[in-house]
């Protein structure tokens, strides 16, 4: 069963700068590659998207053309450096403008375009802040309409502190985190290939038509 993966790299760094978690995800790609699965890195910045909550902000805007990535992709995999001891101010664009496809239901049954689509996150950083990211990631995600399956994600952290980041550090080489990988890796391409043969038979529009006769 073909399948494509998208990874969306949330740095803040513009090619042709050296990225960790650009390096961070190339490890994970060729975990992907083993399991069959053909992907894709897209890195947000290089591109002019707009701020905004709806699908096309348009005057040029430019996430219009990584939303149909997302689209035609079976799995999205959001990797962003930890700022703050959260995700990044990219990543949290990409969540807002994620917004524009809760409107966007199909005619048939009201399903988004991310119904049947699977995602994960990974986060690289020398400071803490993995699993609070990972969280509010998580949860975006699952609101977006997409599966989210058991150990989707997997994070990288460095000592405290200013230090090495993924690449100086080696962290290709850190057992835990490629545990993480392989577990990320191994159950979103299980889950997509399942909801490819079983996709959702939610009635979206039904439903919410069911839920305004309740609260009246």
């Amino acid at each position: 069963m073909a399948l494509k993966a998208l990874f969306l790299n949330c740095t803040l760094k513009k090619s042709p700068e050296t990225s960790n978690t650009e390096a961070f995800i190339k490890n994970a790609e060729k975990v992907f590659a083993d399991l069959g699965v053909t992907s894709e890195i897209v890195r947000v910045v290089d591109h002019n998207v707009h701020f905004g909550v709806t699908s096309d902000e348009g005057d040029g805007d430019a996430w219009p053309s990584i939303l149909e990535k997302v689209k035609k992709a079976d799995m999205l995999i959001l990797a962003t450096p930890i700022w703050r001891g959260d995700r990044g101010s990219v990543a949290k664009m990409v969540a807002e403008r994620f917004d524009g496809i809760m409107s966007e239901g199909n005619d048939e049954n009201g399903q988004y375009p991310t119904y049947n689509k699977v995602a994960g996150v990974m986060i690289d950083g020398n400071e803490d802040g993995a699993k609070k990211a990972i969280s509010s990631m998580l949860f975006d995600l699952s609101e977006h309409g997409f599966t989210v399956p058991v150990n989707a994600f997997a994070y990288y952290v460095g000592e405290a502190g200013p230090g090495p980041s993924y690449i100086e550090a080696e962290g290709h080489k850190h057992e835990f985190t490629n545990n993480m990988i392989l577990l990320m890796a191994h159950n979103m391409v299980h889950l997509a290939k399942t909801l490819k043969e079983n996709p959702y038979p939610t009635q979206v529009n039904k439903l919410e038509e069911k839920a305004e006769k309740m609260s009246k």
